[in-house]
Formats: C-alpha cells, structure tokens, sequence
C-alpha cells in the first residue's frame, strides 16, 4: 500500500485567457510559462500548489477585468505534450468557460 504524502502535490495547469498578457502582470506567478498563441489567446501553463492556488489565479485574472476561455488540468504532461504550446487534458479535466 502506498504511503501517503506528508505535502500537498501540485498540479500541472493551462489557463487560457483572451488576448496576449505582458509578462510583468504575472509577476505574482512567475512559475507560470506564458504563451501567446496564434488566436490571440494568452496560455498560462504551469504547476499550481493545490486549490487554492488555483482559485487565487483565478480570482486575480477575474478582478482585473481578464476573460478567461479554458481551464485545463494537464493529467499526463510528458505523454500528452503536442507541441510546446498545445498540451492536451483529459476529457474529464477539461473545463471550458462560457461567457
């Protein structure tokens, strides 16, 4: 049987935003990779610490006035990895938001 954890693990994210961020905005989460995509969407890939974290995040990009399009936990990075700046979720993970 194995051993519980003595700390939280984190998990690896994308979040998806409307249109291209600077990087000095995401000064408070500067493990986050910044990507500016094509579609002129902003993905912000990354390991967040636990729930919190992640609603943090969320909560931050939400007060300033920042729509969000996808949230995406990525369950198997190493294997999923498209490319370096498609990385693909489960089904089960996928989030998408609605306006």
């Amino acid at each position: 049987m194995p051993k519980p954890s003595s700390r939280p693990q984190s998990h690896l994210y994308e979040i998806r935003v409307e249109g291209h961020l600077e990087q000095r905005r995401l000064s408070a989460f500067d493990q986050l990779q910044v990507t500016h995509l094509a579609s002129g969407e902003t993905a912000l890939t990354g390991p967040l610490s636990d729930q919190s974290a992640l609603y943090g995040l969320l909560n931050w990009l939400r007060d300033l006035g920042i729509p969000l399009v996808s949230v995406n936990r990525i369950t198997d990075y190493h294997s999923q990895r498209r490319s370096s700046t498609e990385l693909v979720p489960s089904a089960a993970t996928r989030m998408k938001i609605q306006p």
